[in-house]
């Protein structure tokens, strides 16, 4: 059956392919988030098992390749493989599932290695699925169409691409909407099994569809691996130079000769020509390495920026859908616009050439990245060393108020309802301080254990001075762009707090309350209920990121006076920053990845195409290997100085690439093939020669 002249079951195929990598990406969007916050990883932990997992990914794709073609054959392997995936995709969504060990339902894991241990197991089964579909798939598509159908076959691969680009665009918008939603049994958080749990669905769906369609494949069976028969080609003649390395025996043009004895001459001038490819593809990982930094180091730089456009809220892990958005518009333009407008200039635009500037464009992205890291860090507070203590002033009186730190440290003076910003001290050296306002003084003595943040209330009244001191439990900056609020009553009685729908309690009078979490960009109505009267007021709005002191101060006609103090400063950078960096990334993926696939195909002969595939996936997985290397090895605390490393690693790297491109000589193995076929006649033409004369001699005795 067949439908626009295409084989119906492409369609099947077709689908398939979206939900797959829908479900791929979905789940590979939110991963790092996932690690970070709901397995309390640390940025560097959850960078590395990222890279780890993406890595894996990009290595089963060759044994899935080995089994499709040497066993299974491609229809069985993908049936076998995406029900592996499937589950593996349900695992991981039960893993997210904190009410699973959440006894005392304070919205944390108790027991968080149990979480950790099926999230791995999911991640693995997820790295064999994916592995196994991705070599397969493809190839499957194209075994449907018949010899005659050459058009139609490299309109598919195009409609593929599509595919593939369309289903991540939408699994990266779609899965961080689904993860920033508030879910639970006991206690409500961010939505991770949701997130992980709408992927697994769609991956089964695909599974069926893909079944159903099974009367309609063409299925050929397995024919053997080339990867299997190169490798021995290549082992075999390693082992007879080897063996023959004394001078008695004459040298042979290029190694591989040595093979000649057991294999024919085409498959050796074959392995040859991929030789020379992959030859070519050493330098390449270094690209996928920062490429790949999208979904770790780029998403987590996003936590710290300001996702206010406007209408909408953007969440971090959404700003990778910009490479998707941006590849679907750039591939036209440039094939269509800007290579034309090269070829014009009369600019010879070879394939490796293409690649060269790719390389080099995906440094600049990373030096944009950088510069914009600097700026992220100088809005960054500065937190106390475990032997520092920070200590902030708040004067709640209505006398200026002034305040020596002993041993002639510093002395500050801070006016009425005013806050000074945090001053780090050496904890050893604090012993004491002098506070002195209106015609009061007084002295506190200090013992802090050193490594915190405090806030110290003033207040004189008549005839003495009161303090109350408050423990700043915060040591970073809050996560996700959230806020932390925390109130002071400064009334004569204690009041009842309650912030947007999150009550603080009943606060007693001249008391601090503990910080509390508010998502970001929003404002909320303060309400304060005070000897059974109800005051009320719409709070500033307080950005991204940022943490408040809010002193509640009087109350008259039901309108509350409030005092706002900065603890925190909000993310000011703003995340239509990295437009730049994606958009130069993505520039670079159009002329690097896409060339490098055509190139390829263009210089090796056709049964070889499995064999480069591998060792373009190949490239992919290293350079996720290298990032984790990198990342490990360098031991640089700052977050701009990696990503100047790496540029500069990549430029390196594009040098050398570009000094090898330059001694390439392209091939056409067509030519190669042919000139073997004729070679193949003459000698089956001189044979048969041999054999009539034979046959005429036998004939005259």
């Amino acid at each position: 059956p067949s439908c626009f002249g295409y084989p119906l079951s492409i369609f099947f195929i077709i689908i398939n392919e979206f939900c797959e990598r829908f479900s791929y990406y979905g789940m590979r969007a939110v991963l790092v988030l996932y690690f970070k916050y709901f397995l309390q990883w640390d940025d560097n932990l959850s960078t590395a098992i990222y890279h780890t997992f993406v890595a894996l990914c990009y290595l089963t794709p060759i044994l899935g390749a080995i089994i499709a073609d040497s066993w299974l054959g491609k229809f069985k392997t993908i049936v076998s493989l995406s029900i592996v995936y499937t589950i593996g995709q349900a695992v991981m969504s039960v893993s997210s599932v904190n009410d699973l060990t959440d006894h005392n339902h304070d919205g944390f894991p108790d027991n968080v290695p149990v979480h950790i241990a099926l999230s791995m197991i999911g991640l693995i089964l997820i790295a064999l699925g994916t592995g196994g579909i991705k070599p397969c798939v493809s190839a499957f598509g194209g075994d449907q169409f018949s010899d005659d159908q050459e058009k139609q076959r490299s309109r598919f691969f195009s409609i593929f691409y599509l595919s593939i680009n369309a289903g991540s665009l939408l699994s990266t918008i779609i899965t961080p909407i689904l993860r920033a939603q508030e879910c639970g049994i006991h206690s409500k958080q961010r939505c991770y099994p949701l997130a992980f749990g709408v992927p697994a669905a769609l991956m089964a769906v695909s599974l069926i569809v893909f079944i159903i369609g099974s009367g309609m494949y063409k299925k050929v069976q397995p024919q053997g691996n080339v990867m299997v028969q190169v490798s021995k080609c290549i082992g075999f003649a390693i082992k007879n130079r080897f063996r023959h390395r004394s001078k008695e025996f004459p040298k042979r043009e290029h190694w591989l000769d040595w093979a000649s004895e057991k294999y024919d001459k085409r498959l050796i001038a074959q392995t040859k020509m991929v030789l020379k490819v992959l030859f070519l593809y050493i330098p390449l990982p270094m690209f996928w390495a920062l490429f790949d930094q999208q979904g770790s180091r780029w998403t987590l730089q996003a936590t710290t920026m300001d996702g206010n456009f406007g209408a909408i809220q953007i969440q971090p892990d959404q700003m990778q859908t910009v490479n998707p958005i941006l590849i679907i518009i750039m591939v036209p333009v440039v094939d269509g616009l800007i290579y034309p407008l090269i070829k014009k200039c009369k600019i010879n635009f070879t394939p490796l050439r293409k690649i060269t500037v790719g390389m080099f464009l995906a440094s600049l992205a990373f030096v944009a990245a950088a510069l914009v890291q600097v700026q992220i860090d100088k809005t960054l507070p500065v937190f106390p060393t475990a032997d520092q203590s920070q200590i902030k002033i708040i004067n709640l009186g209505t006398n200026d108020a002034t305040i020596k730190f002993e041993q002639n440290l510093q002395s500050v003076s801070v006016m009425p309802m005013q806050s000074t910003g945090y001053m780090t001290f050496e904890t050893s050296q604090l012993k004491s301080l002098n506070i002195v306002s209106g015609n009061n003084s007084q002295m506190e003595v200090i013992n802090f254990p050193g490594g915190n943040r405090h806030t110290l209330g003033v207040k004189s009244t008549g005839s003495a001075i009161m303090t109350e001191w408050l423990l700043d439990n915060v040591t970073s900056k809050p996560e996700e762009g959230n806020n932390l609020i925390r109130f002071i009553n400064n009334f004569a009685e204690p009041v009842n707090i309650t912030m947007g729908g999150t009550s603080f309690g009943t606060l007693a009078s001249f008391s601090g309350s503990d910080y509390k979490l508010f998502p970001g960009g929003r404002k909320d109505e303060i309400t304060v209920i005070r000897n059974s009267m109800t005051c009320s007021a719409v709070s500033q709005t307080f950005g991204f990121g940022s943490a408040f002191t809010i002193v509640l101060n009087n109350c008259s006609a039901g309108d509350l006076g409030v005092e706002y103090s900065e603890d925190i400063a909000p993310n000011t950078v703003h995340m239509a920053w990295q437009i730049p960096q994606y958009f130069i990334l993505t520039c670079a993926e159009v002329v690097f990845s896409v060339t490098g696939l055509e190139f390829s195909y263009s210089q090796a002969p056709s049964n070889m195409k499995a064999v480069l595939q591998a060792g373009w996936l190949l490239t992919v997985a290293v350079g996720n290997i290298i990032v984790l290397i990198v990342a490990g090895a360098s031991k640089l605390s700052e977050q701009w100085a990696e990503y100047v490393l790496f540029a500069a690693l990549l430029l390196a790297v594009c040098i050398i690439f570009a000094v090898m491109a330059y001694f390439y000589t392209y091939v056409d193995p067509n030519e190669i093939e042919a000139q073997i076929d004729e070679e193949e006649k003459n000698k089956a033409k001189k044979d048969g020669d041999i054999y009539e004369n034979q046959a005429e001699i036998d004939s005259q005795m």
